[in-house]
């Protein structure tokens, strides 16, 4: 149900959709440019999965009205990942407490690779000098994630280069999972079991959609899937729907517009995720 959100909703908002780097031009208008950045709320509770550069306009979005701490889930530290994280507006907020996951570096927080990125004489300060509190909190891909007020984020790790992680959301009979960077014939027969068992009944999975079948055969190994993989998980997962993301940034709205009809007649319904779309799912119990 893609409407007004009501009161206890599981709601998804795109702010970035695109892979490897941002893009611009009257021929990616209608899909967008901005690298990943997806935002969930379990009813109010909010949570921001990845900070490419469309962090930045989720942060103008936050405004003075951001809450005082903001719980973001890296799927893995590649720049189209981590690019927009000091343009954040938050970040740039004292009072603020910014807490970051990262799940891929064995149970090593992100902070030392943040810090070699984000220092002299690449970048003009270090994140500890941003005005809002940066934490960092180190995980191990698999584990389930509790936060201070009880809400459970289960996770799954991905075969990427350096690894990634996947994330499940599940509120009021409801569930999304972000499924991004991912090889997919990597590992064996597809899907994966493990993998199929963490998306499992999910209302709407968003997955790795960087290539189409003819470009994935010039760049297996590459860590990214397609909209074929995706639609094979979710149809044997019994998902509702599957969003295309991570989208090629050479792909032109033309070009997504022909892959998004052909995965609405694989899996009627799913569709190739825009910016600033809105996907509302009506909590289990009010619908009932």
């Amino acid at each position: 149900m893609d409407n007004k959100p009501a009161e206890g909703d599981l709601s998804v908002r795109f702010w970035g959709v695109r892979g490897s780097h941002p893009v611009s031009g009257l021929d990616v208008c209608a899909f967008g440019g901005h690298t990943a950045c997806v935002e969930v709320r379990c009813g109010e509770r909010l949570f921001v999965i990845d900070a490419g550069t469309g962090i930045t306009r989720l942060g103008q979005a936050l405004g003075a009205d951001a809450p005082a701490q903001i719980d973001l889930l890296l799927s893995h530290l590649h720049l189209d990942h981590v690019i927009g994280l000091p343009f954040f507006r938050p970040a740039l907020m004292k009072g603020t407490t910014l807490r970051l996951y990262c799940g891929n570096l064995g149970g090593e927080t992100a902070e030392v690779a943040l810090d070699r990125l984000f220092a002299p004489p690449l970048f003009p300060v270090k994140l500890a000098q941003l005005p809002a509190t940066i934490e960092h909190v180190g995980f191990h891909a698999g584990e389930t994630l509790t936060f201070d007020d009880g809400v459970e984020v289960r996770t799954c790790p991905l075969q990427h280069p350096s690894g990634a992680t996947a994330y499940r959301f599940d509120h009021r009979g409801r569930s999304v999972c972000y499924v991004s960077d991912i090889e997919h014939d990597e590992l064996g027969p597809w899907p994966h079991e493990e993998l199929l068992a963490f998306v499992r009944d999910a209302d709407l999975v968003i997955y790795d959609a960087m290539y189409t079948e003819a470009e994935y055969c010039r760049c297996r190994g590459w860590g990214h899937s397609t909209c074929d993989a995706g639609v094979a998980l979710c149809r044997a997962a019994g998902v509702g729907r599957l969003a295309a993301f991570h989208l090629h940034p050479w792909h032109t709205d033309a070009d997504l517009a022909d892959m998004e009809r052909r995965l609405d007649m694989m899996m009627p319904g799913s569709f190739v995720a825009r910016e600033g779309q809105e996907i509302h799912l009506t909590a289990a119990r009010a619908a009932a």
